[in-house]
């Protein structure tokens, strides 16, 4: 991503012909956890050996297996606060490919849910507060 090549100095970061001269660089990562950075170099990894079929819209089908690559399907099978963490860690990171993965899991997950197991979903409270719900009613 370019945040990832920005913040190693540029194209010639990746050049591997003296690893020995190379000093540690600190990248920035707010609230991208340990678990949740292992997953994205994961992803990267085996990116770069196989390239994810790019997603076509509209949708075919609501099975990912049938809209990527069976590696590709498994890496998004993690728990949902894992899932909408790689999210924001693909798009904080600038991650196209592994944002476009996530966010489509997260679409076949919602898809057909009620607006309660979406609030429920989400943590998102009632609309109202029991406060607020006579003012609404009236």
């Amino acid at each position: 991503s370019k945040l990832v090549i920005e913040t190693l100095g540029g194209d010639d970061a990746f050049d591997d012909d003296d690893d020995d001269d190379q000093e540690a660089i600190e990248v920035p990562l707010p609230n991208v956890s340990s678990p949740v950075l292992e997953k994205v170099i994961a992803y990267c990894k085996h990116y770069q050996e196989e390239e994810m079929t790019p997603i076509q819209t509209p949708l075919k089908s609501s099975k990912l297996e049938e809209l990527v690559q069976q590696w590709y399907a498994d890496f998004v099978k993690v728990p949902k606060n894992m899932l909408f963490d790689l999210v924001a860690a693909a798009n904080f990171m600038d991650i196209k490919p592994l944002l476009d993965l996530t966010c489509l899991a997260v679409s076949i997950m919602i898809k057909g849910k009620s607006a309660g197991e979406l609030r429920e979903m989400f943590n998102i409270s009632p609309e109202f507060s029991p406060e607020e719900e006579p003012q609404a009613t009236s």
